[in-house]
């Protein structure tokens, strides 16, 4: 095993509309996607399509979402530890002018305790929060073991500020820093006294605020993509964990600095694609975005 991935599935359905229908009325979509989905999901996803394929534990169901599910991850050779639930998430996704509006059905009432897994080999756990039970057994196991832990702090979970204390690389959201009533300075300040040894917040096409190594607080730009050229931003945030990830895992003594601009492309590569699957990149996609776009001002 080189990586554990730890999340939610969701099945994404992505359309392409001017608008949502309302009472007795139909709407025919320009476009649409079917997709894996989910943040560590989505993640893990980006990290064996640029090279290293994780494991994967996840939600699964008995189900023909789950049974398509399944057969994505085997595209990917992606191996599933699936954590019983009685039905597949689904999300349904509008792009809306950079952004996106979504409607989601979640079932993350797990009908088992924690698979256990031997971690042999293992380099890497991410984590997005979800089965939060699980998030924190491993995370702690691992950062006992000296196995680098990564969280995606989408949003805050059950037992996040617990979670954070075993977890290496913490890169959260927008949205944390306005559920916890932060600036993201102050988020990275958190994320510091929790023992994070890298930290930082993403801001869109802002770019990423963060500290490094000597716990230096930094600003990295976004890479400038055309208005025109974005089409879907939905899991651009997700394909920037995975890739840093991959990253990581492909080159451990390059410093942080250098992970983050691998991922920075790779999401930025990711805008110009409908659906998930789409937008995952190649190394030489990532290589191409690096040298297309430039910084934003």
């Amino acid at each position: 095993m080189e990586a554990l991935f730890i999340g939610q599935t969701y099945i994404d359905v992505t359309f392409v509309t001017d608008r949502i229908p309302t009472g007795d009325e139909k709407v025919v979509a320009e476009d649409y996607a079917v997709s894996f989905g989910g943040n560590a999901v989505s993640a893990a996803f980006c990290c064996a399509k640029l090279g290293i394929v994780p494991e994967l534990m996840t939600s699964l169901a008995d189900d023909w979402l789950a049974r398509m599910f399944l057969d994505m991850a085997a595209k990917y050779q992606i191996s599933v530890h699936g954590r019983k639930v009685k039905e597949s998430s689904l999300s349904f996704v509008m792009p809306n002018h950079g952004m996106r509006a979504i409607i989601r059905c979640r079932d993350d009432h797990y009908l088992h305790p924690v698979p256990p897994l031997d971690l042999t080999g293992c380099r890497a756990l991410h984590l997005d929060g979800h089965q939060a039970d699980a998030a924190i057994q491993y995370a702690r196991f691992c950062r006992e073991s000296g196995i680098l832990t990564s969280l995606d702090g989408g949003g805050m979970r059950s037992n996040t500020l617990e979670l954070l204390a075993y977890i290496d690389v913490a890169i959260c959201s927008e949205r944390l820093c306005e559920q916890l009533k932060l600036s993201p300075q102050a988020l990275c300040a958190l994320l510091k006294d929790k023992g994070c040894r890298i930290g930082g917040v993403t801001l869109g096409a802002k770019g990423l605020i963060w500290y490094d190594e000597r716990g230096n607080v930094r600003h990295m730009p976004a890479l400038a993509v055309p208005a025109s050229e974005v089409i879907d931003t939905n899991g651009a945030g997700d394909i920037f964990h995975g890739a840093y990830m991959f990253s990581y895992l492909h080159a451990p003594e390059k410093p942080w600095e250098a992970h983050f601009r691998f991922a920075r492309a790779a999401s930025a590569h990711s805008v110009r694609y409908l659906g998930i699957e789409h937008s995952l990149p190649t190394r030489a996609d990532v290589l191409a975005a690096e040298e297309a776009f430039r910084e934003a001002a």
